[in-house]
């Protein structure tokens, strides 16, 4: 069942930060290193959660808030492995059953993330998967259905993002997100909004992939046939209309990367930052690279680290998988 989504209040940011404190940690901001271009590019690590992806951060606050009742007959997503992980985790710290549905198409390696958290993997056709996202919810399935990205509890945990950013790099005037669904996106927007108006937010698509691209061209939430690539944690087939709604008030557009760029973002952060990020997670730092206008301190994002080990490897021989 679908509802109106709202920017998230700094209230319930607050609010959700002391909640997930001791879940979710406090990632770092550090600079990329040899950084070309007058702007000065930071990183926030939420590779360094402990599932790999600030995916932890909405599904802990979610959790926290239901009922205990609700969660009786444990909880489910629909996901393709990060939010899968997060709500998975969190399900096990709080001792009750965690089931994700997944596409035929998610990745071995986010699968097996899943599994070892102790998560039941329900593989459905992928337009079944997508359905799920729409409808909120999976039909015959009981239990409490968490939304990865279209959940205030999600968007608001996700949000700390932006207050812990701002107080570790006071100077930046651009952030870079990825954009998946706009969970991440919108909830970060909503917090420096809050805080820090004058800090633009722009989402990060791969132009092979770009839902949210076409839906601003058009005015309106549409569809597209996205091209798949290893970046697997960006580029859908649509945007959801709440989540556009959102986007069009809180961000100040959206930027476009290449796989090619994806590609030698990721490398680089290996090479010289040593960080892994997966191609989601790198999209913003290849945007960062390509020159934001008017920025004099720009933010990436890495939102991840599962990249399958293979893929990886491609990558840092200077191929794209």
């Amino acid at each position: 069942m679908r509802s109106t989504l709202a920017p998230s209040s700094l209230e319930a940011i607050r609010r959700a930060r002391q909640r997930i404190a001791g879940i979710a940690i406090r990632t770092p901001v550090v600079a990329l290193a040899a950084a070309p271009g007058p702007a000065r590019i930071v990183l926030k690590l939420e590779s360094l959660q402990p599932i790999g992806s600030f995916k932890l951060r909405g599904a802990a606050n979610a959790m926290a808030l239901a009922r205990r009742e609700a969660l009786a007959h444990g909880v489910y997503t629909a996901s393709a492995g990060n939010m899968a992980q997060g709500v998975a985790w969190c399900a096990r710290h709080l001792g009750v059953r965690c089931r994700v549905i997944v596409p035929e198409t998610a990745p071995d390696n986010k699968i097996a993330a899943i599994q070892r958290l102790g998560g039941e993997v329900i593989k459905v056709p992928f337009d079944d998967w997508w359905r799920a996202m729409i409808d909120h919810g999976y039909p015959g399935m009981d239990g409490f259905f968490i939304h990865p990205f279209a959940n205030a509890a999600v968007m608001a945990g996700n949000a700390t993002i932006g207050l812990e950013l701002l107080e570790d790099e006071p100077r930046v005037d651009a952030v870079l997100v990825p954009w998946g669904g706009g969970g991440l996106a919108c909830g970060i927007a909503s917090a420096l909004r809050a805080v820090a108006p004058n800090v633009r937010v722009f989402a990060v698509e791969l132009d092979v992939a770009a839902p949210l691209s076409a839906s601003f061209a058009r005015g309106e939430a549409t569809s597209i046939t996205p091209k798949r690539t290893f970046v697997d944690g960006i580029g859908g087939r649509s945007v959801a209309p709440e989540m556009f709604a959102l986007a069009q008030t809180l961000l100040a557009g959206v930027l476009q990367v290449s796989l090619a760029q994806v590609a030698a973002a990721v490398r680089q952060l290996a090479e010289q930052n040593r960080v892994v990020a997966e191609g989601a997670g790198a999209a913003p730092v290849a945007a960062a690279l390509a020159g934001v206008p008017d920025a004099s301190c720009i933010a990436s994002v890495v939102s991840g680290g599962n990249i399958d080990s293979a893929t990886l490897t491609t990558v840092l021989r200077g191929e794209i998988p």
